[in-house]
């Protein structure tokens, strides 16, 4: 920022006296509750108040939602907590290496467990909040307690009882600056529905009109997808779960993205040969104007029992000239064929209004909740083991080391050293890169260190009262509050705040200790320092891995959907393919963006190709399918059960039982004279043309038989997969 120059600072600055209106009431609630949390604490004669004030900067949030939902899960990670800190002290009371070792090992098996909870790996994760929680409970109770084990009873019972002060302080005082939350959290849910399904229509509508570049922001949509319904939780929390308005809206939210699925499903259509007519493109063009027009009327006083009905009258259209066409005899084999392809793009866009529809009509039942609604959608967890054995081990080794460094060097602040270190660990170990979060931390670490030392050193060195106290911590925490507020400093802030009341040591003894607050710097830094280049040594982060990774379970999801062993349905397809893409662009990092955009496109192809798998699931147990089409499904089917992992796979097979399966459908079809036997094989054909134009244009991703995108593939093949 220096080198910029000044105007460029002071711009950079403006989250500091320019701040958003809302944010800054934010900043000196959080404040106030702070302040009164320590005052409370002092008055109680806690023996560390400091974690009182501590606790009302970790729980609180900018919203009553979020407030509510980690404080519910740091209350329950804190009961954990302290009964396992307990246990441990009274177990190895004077055995410092089993100290150690047993230490490390739990905050290991709270990370392990932290992974497996349900929702994003990130730091909004609540449930995984209540796991890291219980971690740094766990450590700084046993780590107080086994340098006093007499006391440990007593020892944990106080910080629990700060940590519980700083909980219902900040839950209580927080509630009383919520006037009309219902209403303003339904109309919160509308606006997110609406905001993300305004630019998936625009979408959409370029594909309907042959626009090429109309799925361009399409990773956009999918992030805001994932962003807005990991948030439909605290929406829940405020509405007070009297409803299932929250379910609603996370289905009708999953719902948007099965309708990208259709949308690019209809987009491989026509780009078939032979697949559009006059007559098409004209029916294109009107439900493109339709779905243009759909949002302002969302937002207007129309009924949605009006736009359902319109949306009903259109697939019927769609339906019934398929109808028309198959009642119609075709003069020669070319005309027939026109039928056919004509049919294919009516069933996808009968498909592409569908989705609209169980979207649009979740959307109506999370906006005016019906009583005796038992409508449940959970928030999907994807259990890995890899990764959650490797969250552990990373934690448990970068907390032993610590310990040993401690027990080697005797260091008198060694526990102190240790206490930080597992604070990083817990917070840091569950994400996918924890050594950029560290590096974060440990800025706003070295932001509180200087001004802890400016409040210890200078302005708070001879304070005897309370309110000297509250001044001057109470200004440098509203600082905090405010850089809180604005996204680039987030976590950085999350560090300062933390960590000024620990250094500041505030107590009832009227003078600040300074040779207590270099004793809690220095350990402090340092900890940081080594779990940060913990992180970059031990089991470190590895972005081509990751993508080999995904590539390999994306692959196996295929054989087993093919092999029908999946109970897949069409919502945990899509899902855990958005959840994939989200995560792959959220950790691209510094690789290429030719690489991460292949990636990013066999990704969505994947999914594509395991949603038109389990579509022909479906088909082939309908009785109306013959014989022939069924054998020459179930070969397809059996070829695609080979597709279980990387050195394993039989692309060339599968593509050319895909096409043969084609040619036989066909010539099932032109034999067949019953309309409702020819619908089930167009639905069959369409399927299949999806994926075989899928399994073509993205053969480097499906075939399984070489890693994808390795530093053996020469830039003339990169350039050939863009």
């Amino acid at each position: 920022m220096i080198q910029a120059g000044p105007v460029a600072l002071i711009r950079k600055l403006r989250w500091l006296y320019a701040p958003d209106p809302v944010m800054a009431g934010y900043a000196l609630r959080t404040t106030c509750t702070s302040l009164l949390a320590l005052g409370i604490a002092l008055w109680m004669e806690l023996g560390s108040p400091q974690w009182a004030a501590l606790t009302v900067w970790m729980v609180a949030q900018g919203t009553r939602g979020r407030s509510l939902a980690k404080a519910k899960w740091h209350l329950f990670g804190m009961v954990v907590g302290v009964i396992s800190g307990i246990t441990l002290v009274a177990a190895f009371p004077q055995a410092p290496l089993m100290f150690i070792l047993l230490l490390a090992v739990g905050i290991g098996t709270f990370c392990m467990i932290g992974t497996f909870m349900p929702g994003p790996a990130s730091m909004t994760n609540y449930r995984i909040h209540g796991m890291r929680a219980s971690g740094f409970t766990y450590a700084i109770v046993s780590l107080d307690g086994i340098a006093d084990p007499h006391h440990i009873f007593a020892i944990s019972m106080s910080r629990a009882t700060y940590i519980l002060l700083g909980i219902v302080l900040e839950a209580s005082i927080s509630g009383l600056f919520q006037l009309g939350l219902t209403k303003r959290t339904r109309h919160q849910l509308a606006s997110t529905f609406e905001d993300t399904l305004k630019p998936a229509l625009t979408a959409i509508a370029g594909i309907l009109v042959g626009n090429k570049g109309a799925m361009q922001n399409v990773q956009a949509i999918f992030t805001q997808i994932t962003t807005l319904g990991d948030q439909v939780e605290f929406a829940e929390v405020e509405l007070g779960r009297h409803d299932h308005a929250g379910d609603h809206a996370r289905a009708a939210l999953a719902d948007i993205a099965v309708l990208l699925a259709r949308a690019l499903d209809l987009a491989t259509l026509m780009r078939l040969p032979l697949s559009q007519d006059d007559m098409f493109r004209q029916e294109a063009e009107a439900i493109r104007d339709m779905f243009l027009k759909l949002p302002a009327r969302l937002e207007g006083t129309e009924s949605m029992a009006s736009i359902l009905a319109d949306l009903l009258t259109l697939r019927r259209q769609c339906r019934q000239k398929v109808v028309s066409d198959f009642s119609t005899a075709q003069p020669d084999d070319a005309a027939r064929e026109a039928v056919l392809r004509h049919g294919m793009l009516q069933q996808a866009l009968v498909e592409l209004i569908d989705a609209l529809r169980m979207a649009l009509t979740q959307f109506e039942a999370s906006r005016n909740p019906q009583p005796h609604d038992h409508f449940h959608s959970p928030i999907r967890s994807y259990r890995d083991w890899q990764q959650a054995i490797t969250n552990s081990l990373r934690s448990s080794v970068t907390v032993f080391g610590a310990g040993l460094i401690w027990i080697c060097t005797a260091w008198p602040s060694g526990l102190t050293f240790i206490m930080f270190v597992c604070i990083v660990c817990s917070l840091f170990s569950t994400l996918e890169r924890p050594a950029l979060a560290t590096q974060a931390f440990l800025r706003g670490a070295c932001c509180a260190v200087v001004a802890a030392g400016v409040l210890n050193l200078a302005l708070m060195g001879k304070s005897t009262t309370f309110e000297m106290l509250g001044m001057w911590s109470g200004l440098a925490m509203m600082i905090g509050g405010l850089a809180f507020a604005y996204p680039p400093l987030t976590l950085p802030a999350v560090s300062y705040n933390l960590f000024l009341p620990i250094l500041i040591g505030p107590s009832n003894q009227a003078k600040t200790d300074e040779i207590v607050y270099f004793n809690t710097a220095l350990p402090l830094v340092l900890g940081l320092l080594y779990a940060s280049w913990m992180y970059r040594v031990f089991l470190p982060y590895d972005p081509a891995h990751q993508r080999w990774t995904m590539r390999e379970h994306i692959l196996r999801d295929l054989h087993r959907i093919a092999d029908g062993r999946a109970q897949e349905t069409v919502d945990s397809v899509v899902s855990r393919n958005v959840d994939r893409f989200v995560r792959l662009m959220t950790n691209s990092g510094s690789t290429p963006s030719p690489v991460i955009q292949a990636y990013l496109t066999g990704i969505l192809s994947g999914m594509r190709v395991m949603l038109n798998l389990l579509r022909l699931q479906a088909i082939r147990r309908d009785t109306r399918l013959n014989p022939e089409a069924g054998q020459a499904l179930a070969l397809v089917m059996g070829r695609m059960s080979h597709f279980s992992g990387r050195y394993h796979g039989h692309y060339g097979r599968t593509l050319r039982a895909t096409k043969l399966a084609i040619l036989r459908l066909r010539t099932c079809e032109r034999n067949e004279d019953r309309p409702r036997e020819r619908f089930v094989l167009i639905a069959a054909l369409t399927s299949l043309d999806v994926i075989a134009t899928e399994l073509d244009t993205n053969r480097i991703f499906f075939d399984a038989r070489s890693p994808y995108f390795d530093p053996a593939l020469t830039p003339a093949e990169l350039e050939s997969t863009g």
